[in-house]
Parts: C-alpha cells; sequence; structure tokens
C-alpha cells in the first residue's frame, strides 16, 4: 500500500480529479461524407483494434496502453492498461 500523506501535505491540489483523454484514432472523411453522416454510419478510424490508444490531458500525452474490458465491472465497461508513462512529477 503506498502512502499518499506526504504528496497531500505538499501538495494540497494533489486531490484534485482530472479529466483524462483516451484517444482511440482519428477520422479523416470527406466534407461531403461528413455532411451525409446519419446514425448506423461506418467512420473508419486510422488505427486497428491492437493498436496502442493514447492518454492526454489537454494536448499534452501523458500515457499509451491498451483497451480492455473491466473485469468484475459492468459488461462491456473499458479500461485502460497502460503500458508506457510520461514522467509527470515535475508537472505537465
Amino acid at each position: 500500500m503506498v502512502d499518499h500523506t506526504e504528496d497531500s501535505a505538499a501538495n494540497p491540489f494533489s486531490q484534485v480529479p482530472i479529466e483524462i483523454t483516451i484517444s482511440v484514432g482519428k477520422a479523416r472523411p470527406l466534407v461531403k461524407d461528413l455532411l451525409r453522416l446519419q446514425s448506423d454510419s461506418i467512420l473508419p478510424l486510422d488505427r486497428n483494434v491492437e493498436d496502442p490508444v493514447e492518454l492526454y490531458i489537454g494536448d499534452k500525452l501523458i500515457a499509451r496502453g491498451e483497451l480492455q474490458e473491466v473485469e468484475g465491472g459492468q459488461p462491456g465497461q473499458l479500461a485502460v492498461r497502460l503500458t508506457e508513462v510520461a514522467d509527470l512529477k515535475n508537472g505537465l
């Protein structure tokens, strides 16, 4: 078990939640195709299912990982297993 008592005392912001965006890929449709999108349309991405996803805070890449289903969670709930993590101790 890790004791975060010192971290919290030194930096009160360490307990503030932060939003991380997970990027699974990008789509680059033509404008004419974008205007035709509707329910059930398929929008191809520039990545495969096996490719790593990227984790961002704002526009800063902080980690890469693999999508997986949460064990013991709700059926279909996704999670990310981190495979690479940036050194964030000196700030973003």
